[in-house]
């Protein structure tokens, strides 16, 4: 018997009230809307984004194996490649209506996360955890936006157990319709920091434009919010005013329904012990860092709150690991012995920062090494940013870190507020500091690259494995 498709041409037509030219031949069992990223059968939806319209692709898709291609309009050329359903408005309308079409069919569990800093690696704890229970469906990326969550939601198998949705924002009201299509069983806030500060006047406006996670829950679902925050009274009344009987506490507060008794702290994972709603549980954890050991507190109560068996979630837990430029550890080779490369690159605010130096702090350096931190611009901070960068200075005074890299010119009060003994090289942008970097590395060292994605830190990342090869077997 053959595999059911992931969409058939019926169910993409009622879901898009799209209109056909051609057939489509090929089973639909994947959404993409990268013309790069095509695989053999799947729908190519034709974003138009600030950059680039994706219809200028489509005809690209089509003859690399799409199924078929979703636009709002056809050219002869797109015609000429293959079956094209055109929709009415925008095809990210399409999408959506898709998204929702899925989240519709499928029987399992919603899952959805928020929060200012932990979002994409709780996403992949949730992952880890729920797989070891049943089929588990979550974005391969950080795909947490307005085309990110209905593409994630369009890829939803009808048959998975589990769904996992990780929900972004950059101002008010944005979550609001992310979670209507996500209509999670479960809604997880991590936690509130200086995330975006520039889009808002207050912490308590994040609270209160993360809180709009509740909105979508549906009847009888939970909200799952970390108690150790000092919004945990304001996203608790918010839960309840938008609906929401049944709250979850998580952390080491003495009064979390999922509370962290122990944690032991090392360089690559952590150490727990904890009571799940009741339940002791004794287990480790994959991921290194006490953020990383509070949201896994999260995580095992939605495992139990999903029907999961927890045991089994806790145990997989071992087994989880750091995306792509968030903390992902490698070891190169120096001269005549190691450097260990942390890279952090992929995003950064005041808290994930201050965590991400926390554990630079807590890594072992090799004879004569040093611990070192190569910091970019935290972004989108408003007037607040200058304020924030100069206050990490106290983390990497009071950590004892060794040498400081910073570049952009954020990162410039940060480098006049540290102490100068730590002070190695400010650059005006991360191409500058890699080259500077590179030529101060030597064996022993442990250097933790970090900035916001717009200030290009992965150059950095680049630039060190380049001239530093990774040692066989060395993640």
């Amino acid at each position: 018997m053959a595999e059911r498709p992931l969409w058939t041409v019926q169910e993409l037509l009622a879901a898009t009230g799209g209109h056909l030219h051609g057939e489509i031949t090929k089973p639909i069992n994947g959404i993409s809307i990268d013309s790069r990223a095509i695989a053999e059968g799947d729908l190519f939806v034709a974003i138009k984004g600030e950059k680039m319209d994706g219809h200028d692709f489509a005809a690209a898709a089509l003859k690399a194996g799409a199924a078929a291609a979703l636009v709002s309009h056809t050219t002869p050329d797109m015609l000429a490649a293959g079956p094209v359903l055109v929709v009415r408005e925008d095809p990210l309308r399409g999408l959506e209506a898709m998204g929702r079409a899925a989240r519709i069919w499928n029987h399992g569990k919603s899952i959805a996360v928020t929060g200012s800093v932990g979002k994409t690696s709780t996403k992949e704890m949730l992952r880890v955890a729920l797989s070891a229970s049943g089929q588990t469906h979550a974005s391969a990326a950080s795909f947490n936006n307005h085309w990110g969550v209905p593409l994630t939601l369009a890829r939803f198998p009808r048959d998975a157990a589990y769904g996992v949705f990780e929900v972004g924002m950059n101002h008010a009201g944005e979550i609001t319709p992310l979670v209507d299509m996500v209509k999670p069983h479960i809604a997880i806030i991590t936690t509130i920091a200086e995330s975006h500060l520039g889009h808002f006047k207050s912490l308590d406006e994040i609270a209160d434009a993360k809180a709009e996670i509740f909105s979508g829950v549906v009847e009888g679902g939970t909200a799952v919010i970390n108690r150790d925050t000092p919004y945990y009274e304001r996203l608790d009344k918010s839960a309840r005013a938008q609906g929401v009987k049944h709250i979850v506490s998580f952390g080491i507060h003495e009064k979390s329904d999922v509370r962290m008794e122990r944690v032991a702290l090392h360089p690559t994972c952590c150490c727990i012990t904890a009571t799940v709603l009741g339940e002791p549980v004794v287990y480790k954890l994959g991921l290194p860092g006490q953020h990383m050991a509070t949201n896994s507190l999260a995580v095992l109560a939605t495992a139990k709150l999903a029907g999961a068996d927890l045991a089994r979630a806790a145990l997989a837990l071992a087994e989880a690991a750091p995306a792509k430029g968030r903390g992902v550890q490698q070891r190169l080779r120096g001269n005549a012995g190691e450097i260990l490369l942390i890279d952090e690159s992929y995003n950064a605010n005041p808290a994930s920062v201050a965590a991400a130096l926390g554990l630079l702090a807590q890594a072992q350096p090799g004879k004569r090494g040093r611990r070192i931190a190569a910091l970019g611009d935290m972004l989108e901070l408003g007037e607040f940013g200058p304020g924030l960068h100069a206050g990490l200075a106290k983390n990497i005074d009071e950590q004892l870190l060794d040498r400081l890299y910073a570049a952009g010119p954020l990162m410039g009060h940060l480098w006049n507020a540290v102490s100068p003994a730590r002070r190695a090289a400010h650059a005006e942008n991360s191409a500058e500091l890699a080259k500077l970097l590179v030529q101060d590395l030597r064996d022993g060292d442990v250097i933790m690259v970090k900035g916001s994605l717009g200030s290009k830190m992965a150059l950095v990342v680049d630039a060190i494995k380049t001239n530093f090869k990774p040692v066989a077997g060395g993640n």
